[in-house]
């Protein structure tokens, strides 16, 4: 387990258990109690929690925060960058594509170097720097940015998408349950990810294999209302007797 999946997991532990003590955590995750101490440390000054005697307490609305971009982003990358070049393999000059603000979504960008007349439209302020660095012609929702995600949120992001055609549409989220439901932790995140649902002819999943299984607070879609989900691993449809 990497640093940045122990710091994940230390915030989903305190999530569900919001008592939960360095003793315990340090059993968890397979560590010592001062390497649990240096993570809530690192945590605190990302503002993530507040250390307290024993243990540690998330800040008010961390409840309802994801994983913050900057760890994220280092999070799975072999297994990114594979989603990430077979989502560009889909993508044909002319076209126009919808990217969410994922970091799974962002590695698609260094793939879809030589493609032609491309427009895209993203909720990432990361994602559309980048696309703009790459020289594709590019458009950003605007709206209210979440600074965890860099991801544009709100009323004005969806009235941006609701007059957009797209071709594709790649997204993203914290997880999808065994029978087939994506869902994540962010309501405005998820909000704007149901709009570009609304807007492209065929749409994406890019999830990697760490994701399968998991359920979160807000539901985006099923797997049936969409056209694949592409992941380092097969995804397999537990069906319902």
């Amino acid at each position: 387990m990497t640093v940045t999946e122990r710091r994940q997991k230390i915030l989903e532990y305190l999530r569900e258990q919001p008592n939960i003590t360095v003793a315990k955590l340090a059993k968890l995750l397979f560590v010592s109690e001062p390497t649990v101490r240096r993570d809530f440390t690192e945590l605190d000054s990302k503002g993530m929690l507040k250390k307290v005697y024993g243990g540690a307490l998330l800040m008010q609305g961390a409840t309802d925060a994801t994983i913050p971009y900057l760890f994220r982003e280092h999070e799975k990358t072999t297994a990114k960058a594979k989603i990430g070049k077979e989502a560009a393999s889909l993508v044909k000059d002319g076209m126009v594509i919808l990217m969410d603000a994922s970091t799974s979504v962002f590695h698609v960008i260094p793939y879809l170097a030589g493609k032609k007349d491309l427009i895209v439209v993203t909720s990432g302020a990361k994602t559309a720097v980048a696309l703009a660095e790459a020289g594709f012609r590019t458009y950003c929702t605007g709206g209210h940015m979440l600074i965890h995600s860099f991801s544009y949120v709100g009323a004005q992001a969806k009235r941006f998408l609701n007059d957009i055609n797209a071709d594709l549409l790649f997204f993203s989220s914290r997880g999808i349950s065994p029978d087939g439901r994506i869902s994540d932790q962010s309501v405005e995140e998820t909000d704007v990810r149901r709009e570009m649902l609304l807007h492209a002819k065929k749409k994406y999943f890019l999830c990697d294999s760490s994701k399968f299984g998991t359920s979160y607070f807000y539901n985006l879609c099923s797997l049936s209302e969409i056209d694949g989900i592409i992941s380092d691993k097969p995804f397999e449809l537990e069906t319902m007797e």
